[in-house]
């Protein structure tokens, strides 16, 4: 993969990022603050955002989102496909609430 694919996939995934997260924000606020792990300030300002925004920021060369398992933990309770998976995943959710949000830069 070259240089100019990377850079294609990242404004892809960001632009998927960004219209999934207006889509949550739109249709349950606090759940998509729990689920983006964004704090209330940023999830207004990405709810609020307008196509062309929208666009402007996918358009960056860098990711705007992140993966929140920084633990190998919280790794491993989700990825975890034993006969207890629900309960794996309600125990990850637990943990994954406990951390704290991302505030504005």
């Amino acid at each position: 993969m070259n240089t100019m694919q990377l850079q294609e996939g990242i404004r892809e995934i960001n632009l998927t990022y960004l219209m999934l997260a207006q889509e949550m924000i739109k249709k349950d606020k606090p759940s998509a603050i729990f689920r983006l792990g964004l704090s209330k300030e940023l999830v207004e300002v990405v709810g609020n955002l307008t196509p062309t925004q929208i666009i402007k920021m996918a358009a960056s060369n860098m990711m705007l989102c992140r993966f929140r398992f920084d633990e190998n933990v919280l790794l491993n309770l989700v990825t975890d496909f034993n006969k207890d998976r629900l309960m794996s995943q309600a125990h990850a959710a637990i943990l994954m609430s406990s951390q704290p949000v991302e505030e504005l830069a």
